[in-house]
């Protein structure tokens, strides 16, 4: 009996220490990350952030048990540079893509093979990564597609041009091209961000007992209007007056590897453009409720970091009507400016456990700061040389460091800077000819809008913002200024 007895203490201390090491394994387990990001979505296009045409209620629910973020902005104004300074934790005057620069037939100029990527840098701290959507950091081949980025999946659209179809010819599942037999010639039964979304869910249903990192720049609500019957019809006649739009859809065709003709890049016609854009954002705001869902039933979910945000602010192209939808809210500019409505975009965190619900942070922060807070989640050393401040721990309720000032340069429409330094915002127009053109000086603790300008009354503080401008760009071999090539050719002479 005593040795039955002893037997059967050892076996519960044996199993006991067991439970123990489990609990204290699954405790000290990388937390896996998940980050959203939509196409074009302005700042008041989540019922969260004021929209009132229509609900977006999984992000609002999101929302509701994380943290929601006020001042948060992207990498700069538009797709591919802004998604560059997502992936190398630098902002605009130093990160390596600065512009949406073509390459035919298919993709954007490449990140070159030097450049550290996000992906590349939680690879290492052992994460599997997947991205699924929109890339446009480096045409099919180059040193700059996803899989010689950091990413052991992708699927989606290589290219941002090509992107603007939502029923295309293709889409890429790592090298290889898929062929959409359904979209060939007039046909539309194949919508890329279902099928983009269906690769999703697959890759983690498949890295359920692993640590992973998916990336999930959608395509909605970009530029080309069209969504499924089921969604359209959801606001056909309730956002009256309607739009319509007439596409350039013969323009943009051409002879595909099927031998049909498919359209190339180009807007798709639309009668109901309102209607369309709601359904739009509607499903992009299912299929976040489906993400959640999948890392519930996957019992994962309390250990996974969802980030949901946008690359920029709202676009006019394609029927588009921010101005209906509110879409910038109180924010001056869309797409391509440099003023708020620009550049400052949602963002939304959510870690059951580490955020506290219902929160809402006003501390200032960009895409280049998404690196070194996921170096840190992971325990990855950071690089030297970003230009990011890990916002973990205002994530966590902890103290957290300051940016001394944010900027962003744009190389369209005669070259733009923007400098946010505290509650100053600092703006630099028409660089083409001028590099020292004229600041505007805007105080956004009491002009939102940006609709006064105090430069003039402000001359120490306008010293300041231009000596950042200069200081913070630093010329790029691929991606100049026009001034800068000015200056170039002067030199040749």
């Amino acid at each position: 009996m005593k040795k039955v007895g002893l037997l059967f203490i050892i076996v519960v201390l044996f199993f006991g220490s067991c439970k123990k090491d489990k609990k204290e394994i699954v405790k000290a387990k990388k937390p896996n990350i998940v980050y959203i990001l939509a196409d074009d979505l302005g700042y008041g296009d989540l019922s969260c952030y004021g929209q009132q045409k229509f609900n977006t209620p999984n992000i609002d629910q999101l929302a509701k048990e994380g943290m929601l973020f006020t001042q948060h902005y992207s990498g700069t104004t538009v797709c591919a540079p802004s998604r560059s300074s997502l992936m190398t934790g630098q902002h605009t005057g130093h990160t390596f893509i600065r512009g949406n620069k073509e390459i035919q037939p298919e993709g954007q100029y490449p990140l070159e093979a030097s450049v550290v990527t996000l992906a590349e840098l939680l690879k290492k701290g052992g994460y599997v990564t997947g991205g699924f959507g929109k890339w446009g950091l480096g045409y099919p081949g180059s040193e700059g597609e996803p899989n010689n980025q950091g990413f052991d999946k992708f699927y989606g659209y290589n290219c941002q041009r090509l992107s603007h179809n939502y029923y295309p010819s293709h889409l890429w599942d790592n090298q290889t091209k898929v062929i959409l037999k359904g979209n060939s010639g007039n046909q539309n039964t194949q919508y890329a961000p279902e099928l983009i979304h269906k690769e999703a869910l697959a890759f983690l249903e498949k890295n359920k007992d692993t640590t992973f990192f998916m990336y999930y720049p959608s395509v909605i609500p970009h530029a080309e209007l069209i969504v499924p019957e089921k969604y359209l019809k959801r606001y056909r006649g309730k956002l009256e007056p309607e739009k319509s739009f007439q596409g350039a859809d013969k323009k943009f065709s051409k002879k595909g590897e099927n031998g049909t003709y498919q359209r190339n890049g180009g807007y798709n016609s639309q009668k109901e453009a309102h209607a369309a854009f709601a359904g739009m954002i509607s499903l992009l705001d299912d299929q976040v409720g489906e993400i959640r869902k999948k890392l519930e039933e996957l019992g994962i979910a309390d250990n996974t970091i969802i980030i949901f945000t946008s690359d920029n602010g709202p676009h006019k192209e394609g029927g588009a009507d921010p101005d209906y939808f509110n879409s910038n809210g109180k924010l001056r500019g869309y797409k391509r400016d440099v003023y708020e409505g620009g550049i400052r975009v949602p963002m939304i965190a959510y870690w059951p456990g580490k955020i506290k619900a219902n929160t809402a942070s006003e501390h200032i922060s960009s895409f280049w700061d998404v690196l070194p807070t996921f170096c840190e989640v992971a325990g990855v050393k950071t690089p030297e040389n970003t230009d990011g401040i890990s916002f973990l721990p205002e994530l966590t309720g902890a103290d957290q460091k300051k940016h001394d000032y944010l900027y962003w340069e744009f190389h369209e429409r005669k070259g733009r800077q923007a400098v946010r330094m505290g509650n100053w915002k600092g703006v630099r127009l028409k660089m083409e000819n001028n590099p020292n053109a004229p600041v505007e000086l805007y105080d956004l603790t009491s002009d939102i809008g940006e609709t006064n300008d105090v430069a003039k009354d402000n001359p120490e503080i306008v010293k300041k913002i231009e000596k950042i401008m200069k200081e913070a760009h630093v010329e790029s071999p691929a991606f100049k200024f026009k001034y800068e090539k000015a200056k170039s050719e002067e030199g040749k002479q």
